[in-house]
């Protein structure tokens, strides 16, 4: 075989070579990406600021938390920016994204709690889980207390003619039962629950902003506030928007007041659904919480 033919052979082998090294390593970048997008910076040396929103009435923690614990663990992000414009929400979703805020500060990164139109009640409770509070002078945020609410159909079902039927095995076990009013015996006990649940905000708020307990409570009586208001009255630290909120975050972190973010696209419900579900008039509450009571810490409005 003549030289020319060789090389011919060659320089066929080592493009195929290179094209299979080139196939496998974008075979290999796409598993590393994942399914939501997230790529290989997870590893990067370069720090970045992750950017989670906390957004509409806060039915269920598990999303927000996953999003926590993911950059956590991401080597590549020194500090967080909290994205805040909620009424509130349920109670338990509400301290366990807390709790999850604290455990990212734990791990020695900044957290940075923005308020948009609103962060009341239970937006306002995950705030205070932040190193640093920014809000809008024109922000609604406070709204401290607690909401436990259910809806009764005795004279409704009384009018029909439905009976619900219950045995139960003890006078307090379906408090909240739909079919009927609240007896005296039940309305203590949930006003027991509802008080025991306030007092571990008004903790929460007193702790976490280092006011006085009974400065607290005074102004705990579900009044909503203007972020000027709540500047005054130290339930926040100063006014800002988002970029104020991700530049301080990137000099809390040392990445200067310009760093590099990262945030989850957002996942959104199909068009139709959309259109179907204002159409009716649904909100996510109606859809979502059903018949049974739930308390909450939200604005009501």
């Amino acid at each position: 075989m003549s030289k020319t033919g060789n090389k011919i052979i060659i320089g066929i082998i080592l493009f195929s070579a290179f094209m299979f090294i080139l196939f496998m390593f974008i075979i290999f970048l796409a598993v590393m990406r994942g399914s939501d997008g997230y790529f290989l910076d997870k590893y990067s040396l370069v720090g970045r600021v992750a950017i989670i929103d906390v957004k509409g009435v806060i039915e269920d923690s598990e999303d927000i938390v996953r999003q926590l614990n993911k950059y956590e663990d991401d080597n590549s992000v020194k500090a967080l920016v909290l994205r805040i414009d909620s009424p509130g929400g349920g109670v338990a979703a509400s301290q366990e994204i807390y709790e999850g805020v604290l455990e990212f500060r734990d791990s020695g990164k900044s957290v940075i709690a923005s308020m948009g139109a609103m962060a009341a009640s239970g937006g306002y409770y995950i705030a205070c889980a932040a190193d640093t509070i920014i809000a809008n002078p024109g922000t609604l945020t406070g709204s401290i207390g607690v909401l436990f609410s259910f809806p009764t159909f005795e004279k409704l079902m009384n009018t029909i003619g439905i009976k619900l039927e219950v045995f139960k095995s003890g006078e307090l076990k379906d408090a909240g039962n739909y079919s009927r009013e609240v007896t005296p015996e039940e309305r203590k006990m949930l006003q027991a629950a509802i008080d025991d649940t306030y007092e571990q905000f008004v903790n929460v708020v007193s702790e976490t902003r280092g006011l006085d307990l009974e400065e607290v409570h005074k102004i705990a009586d579900g009044s909503i506030f203007t972020g000027r208001q709540a500047l005054e009255l130290g339930l926040i630290d100063e006014f800002g928007t988002l970029n104020d909120a991700i530049s301080m975050a990137g000099e809390m972190a040392d990445l200067g007041d310009d760093p590099r973010t990262v945030k989850e696209s957002i996942r959104r419900r199909p068009l139709l659904w959309e259109y179907v579900k204002n159409l009716l008039g649904l909100g996510e509450d109606i859809l979502n919480k059903g018949l049974w009571p739930y308390i909450e810490y939200r604005y009501s409005y």
